[in-house]
């Protein structure tokens, strides 16, 4: 069985060769230390990136989840703050209507001033129902108007609904819209309004208690819009929490799969550098002097 012949250039080589590999694990080790990243090209570990792109998708949507979440709680804050303010404003006009019912104790005069107070109260109201959020009125549907009602109370929106994607499969509506809130036909609230004040004027007591009753069944339908209101901006508020604990897992998920560990790491390198100086030492011993190297 014949034996290779094994010259000094086959030596050096191979001594060349395997410094030239120990060295590029050196740096690869230095790239992880200066980037902190186990991962700088899908080569570095096929399975990780995956895992990383699939986990870098998700964040993002949970991130986007995140931001709907706060866009859809703005204006369900706007709607529950409009509607306390209003129904504030609600329970003035009663007590001027059951004042204009007590009996000997209104004047014609004393009944145009009430009067005068229910008509402001009326222009306080369509004010708050023309509430904006993002140049957007909250109780105008979907219409790309700026009010939801003119002067007089009526109607400009549509019954469009506006929606905020809060989770996955998981939608929330985030406006109600003015008939909802303030009702419609006789009972609309602009309408009781307008009839309190006409029948304050004129004094008809009969008319004003059937506008009172008016009164109290827009305000019960005002009621249930801003329960229903609260209980979106609560179930708005948990899918929030929801997101960010998920966006919180993630993140940690990703760290496991792309971060180096660094302890780890500052010790693969310090076993790296005493390595290659072994290898260097080895090498030198290894690769004698050649007779050129005499002849010179």
């Amino acid at each position: 069985m014949g034996v290779g012949r094994v010259t000094e250039s086959n030596i050096t080589s191979g001594v060349m060769s395997n410094l030239q590999r120990s060295l590029a694990r050196g740096q690869k080790i230095q790239q992880q230390l200066s980037s902190g990243k186990l991962i700088s090209r899908p080569s570095d570990s096929p399975t990780g990136t995956v895992a990383s792109m699939q986990l870098r998708g998700e964040s993002r949507a949970t991130q986007q989840y995140s931001r709907n979440a706060d866009d859809g709680l703005g204006w369900l804050g706007t709607l529950d703050s409009t509607l306390t303010s209003t129904s504030t404003l609600i329970n003035e006009a009663r007590d001027l209507a059951v004042q204009g019912l007590s009996s000997g104790s209104s004047t014609p005069g004393g009944n145009a001033a009430m009067a005068d107070q229910v008509d402001q109260i009326k222009a306080g109201i369509i004010a708050y129902a023309n509430t904006q959020y993002l140049n957007r009125p909250v109780f105008g549907g979907t219409t790309t108007g700026a009010t939801a009602y003119d002067d007089n109370g009526t109607y400009l929106g549509d019954a469009g609904q506006t929606m905020r994607t809060v989770g996955a499969n998981a939608k929330v509506r985030v406006d109600t819209t003015g008939p909802e809130a303030f009702g419609t036909g006789t009972t609309q609230l602009f309408q009781v309004l307008t009839d309190i004040s006409a029948n304050l004027r004129s004094g008809d007591s009969a008319a004003l208690g059937d506008s009172l009753k008016n009164l109290d069944t827009a305000s019960d339908l005002m009621k249930n819009a801003h329960s229903s209101i609260g209980a979106r901006y609560n179930r708005v508020t948990q899918m929030k929490q929801s997101a960010q604990d998920r966006l919180l897992s993630v993140t940690e998920q990703l760290s496991d799969v792309e971060d180096i560990d660094l302890p780890k790491t500052i010790m693969d390198m310090q076993l790296q550098q005493t390595s290659y100086q072994a290898a260097l030492a080895a090498s030198a011993k290894v690769i004698q002097p050649s007779l050129i190297d005499f002849l010179r």
